[in-house]
């Protein structure tokens, strides 16, 4: 019943929320226009031009690509300066210490690239300013960003956005700082600010204080290096909590306050805080592909990306659901059974949780409400297909620009088959177009499987508890999941203190990010410039069930092909092998042996 209603309630607040989406982006007049003067004073501030007619000056492609790139930057120097020298800025009220170079570069990075990986736990290696400015913030701006380059793509396909005469300017994507500004100030902040009210009241913290101290019921005695000690009260960090929750969220960022993330009440105290948040984990990617066929204005098109989209979710929830419904082999006959609940919270149960891994890892958004390390082998596995597909709805914004690079290989792909020259929209695609979408297709494959193989290669630089298929499974998913902008993780593997880890994996977060932003922007901003072919009986059609199983067809192949023989040593043979019932021998026929030694029992990274 919750699977049913988070997605119904999904899709009839994403509907019309794509439409107001549309129409703002494409300059027409919303009830949101009373922000105008708002929006005004901060293209001021951004130095925008305006042309004579009082419209912003547009960008080509490549001007596009350096506003972006130059905004991320600018922005993640002062977050890593803010995280390194922390301990000797304000609203520090806890006395958090500076974080080392390595872990502030890190998480610079994972933020400004919306992935939110965290090598930390918030509640204590951060200060209020920290998780204000260097987090919250960036939790606004790099979704943002995100969306506006997909409308930019957008315009592209419509050969450039359209001037006051309503003809479109071939080789103009439109305004960088104006879309990201008019995104952050009609769609991410005022939705973040209800979902946080939402919280708030279901009691998400949302205070400026410092640290709780709370009275134990009862006095515990805690042994640690052979010496016992008693303590009698737990210290409860708290702060604005309500506010980075919403947006973390809403932007599919996913870095929570505290290291549990939405596992732990103070994030997530009720069953209907944990329907608030898996829907918005999915309402504007969803909204966002509405939008997409409105601004386009060609709604067969949007339905059928929203199709694809909707059809591997829903498979790949299922899965999740059914793999963590059934008992955990590597636990046979050593618990009550039913259900996986190892690493859930009971207050959710085994559905709840496999729902919001689904949805998490089907989108960029990496936040957790039970640990994945804890989830069956097919359960991982069904995360880990999640991420590489890596457009099932995707990030905001990002998941259909993921998803257009897959478009344009399919559309060249049957236009081959066909004997036509192929097109998108009546516009050419060529060798530019193709090369560019095949240097970011592979791109994948070569950062997760090559760091993944450097890193097992090297034992001293794995740090991992586990040497098993699980081992591998959790450097391959911690990979993956910075390559697709994720943030979630197999939490047994140690990161957090990993010089390797942190350095190797910023590379991979930034590569991951922008070379598959920039390179479909290039493609549209190319196809911008080229001459529409008029639409015949044998035009390719981009907007049929064909195509739309020619597409699938093709994402699935590719992504088979690129990483099934890493899964089947990982977490289909930790199935497999876990499934495996000992063969018993009769004791009359059982040759004399001595007594082994009691082999070692490992159970999802940590050996018990």
């Amino acid at each position: 019943m919750t699977i049913f209603l988070t997605y119904a309630t999904v899709l009839l607040l994403a509907w019309p929320l794509g439409l107001y989406i549309a129409r703002f982006m494409r300059g027409e007049g919303t009830f949101s226009d009373v922000l105008n003067p708002v929006e005004r004073s901060f293209y001021r501030l951004l130095g925008v031009r305006f042309n004579a007619d009082g419209s912003a000056q547009g960008m080509t492609w490549q001007g596009y690509a350096k506003a972006l790139l130059f905004s991320n930057l600018f922005v993640g120097l002062i977050a890593l300066l803010i995280f390194a020298f922390q301990g000797t800025l304000p609203l520090n009220p806890d006395k958090v210490a500076n974080m080392p170079w390595w872990l502030s570069l890190n998480t610079a990075a994972s933020f400004i690239t919306n992935t939110n990986w965290q090598n930390y736990s918030g509640q204590s290696q951060l200060s209020y300013l920290s998780q204000m400015v260097g987090i919250t913030a960036l939790q606004v701006m790099t979704p943002a960003a995100g969306m506006a380059v997909m409308f930019a793509l957008l315009r592209g396909l419509m050969g450039g956005q359209a001037g006051r005469d309503g003809q479109p300017q071939a080789g103009n994507l439109g305004n960088y700082w104006v879309d990201v500004t008019r995104l952050s100030t009609r769609l991410l902040v005022p939705v973040a600010f209800v979902v946080a009210l939402l919280l708030t009241w279901q009691g998400v913290p949302s205070t400026f204080s410092s640290a709780k101290t709370a009275n134990l019921v009862e006095a515990q005695t805690i042994t640690v290096d052979k010496e016992a000690t008693t303590v009698s009260t737990q210290t409860i960090p708290v702060g604005p909590v309500a506010a980075l929750v919403a947006i973390k969220q809403i932007g599919t960022n996913g870095g929570g306050w505290y290291g549990p993330n939405s596992a732990t009440p103070l994030e997530n105290p009720t069953p209907l805080s944990n329907l608030i948040q898996c829907i918005s984990i999915i309402l504007i990617p969803v909204a966002l592909i509405f939008a997409l066929g409105a601004f386009l204005r060609r709604p067969r098109f949007g339905v059928m990306i929203m199709g694809i989209m909707s059809v591997m979710s829903a498979a790949l929830t299922f899965a999740a659901v059914m793999a963590e419904r059934a008992s955990n082999p590597a636990l046979a006959g050593l618990a009550a059974a039913g259900g996986n609940l190892e690493g859930k919270e009971v207050r959710f149960g085994s559905d709840a949780t496999a729902l919001w891994a689904a949805l998490t890892t089907g989108t960029s958004n990496g936040s957790v409400n039970g640990m994945h390390d804890s989830f069956s082998a097919l359960g991982g596995v069904t995360a880990q297909i999640s991420m590489f597909l890596n457009d099932i709805y995707g990030g905001v914004g990002v998941g259909f620009i993921n998803m257009f690079v897959f478009v344009v290989l399919t559309v060249f792909i049957a236009g081959l088959m066909v004997g036509r020259t192929p097109e998108l929209f009546g516009r050419k695609i060529e060798v530019r177009e193709m090369k560019i979408a095949s240097i970011v297709i592979l791109l994948q494959p070569l950062l997760i499987l090559g760091l993944t193989a450097f890193s097992l290669a090297t034992p001293s630089l794995t740090a991992n508890l586990n040497p098993g298929f699980h081992g591998l499974s959790e450097v391959l998913y911690a990979f993956n999941s910075m390559y697709a902008n994720n943030g979630s993780a197999f939490a047994g593997l140690g990161t957090g203190s990993s010089v390797w880890y942190n350095v190797a994996g910023a590379c991979e977060l930034i590569l991951a990010r922008y070379l598959p932003i920039i390179g479909p922007l290039a493609i549209a901003g190319l196809l911008s410039v080229k001459k529409v072919s008029p639409e015949t009986s044998g035009t390719l059609r981009v907007d049929t069930p064909v195509f739309a199983t020619t597409l699938l067809t093709v994402m699935l192949l590719l992504q088979l092909l690129n990483f099934a023989p890493a899964l089947v040593l990982g977490g289909v043979s930790e199935h497999l092998v876990g499934s495996v019932k000992p063969v018993t021998t009769p004791a009359a026929t059982r040759p004399a042996q001595t007594r082994p030694t009691p082999p070692q029992l490992v159970l999802n990274g940590a050996s018990k």
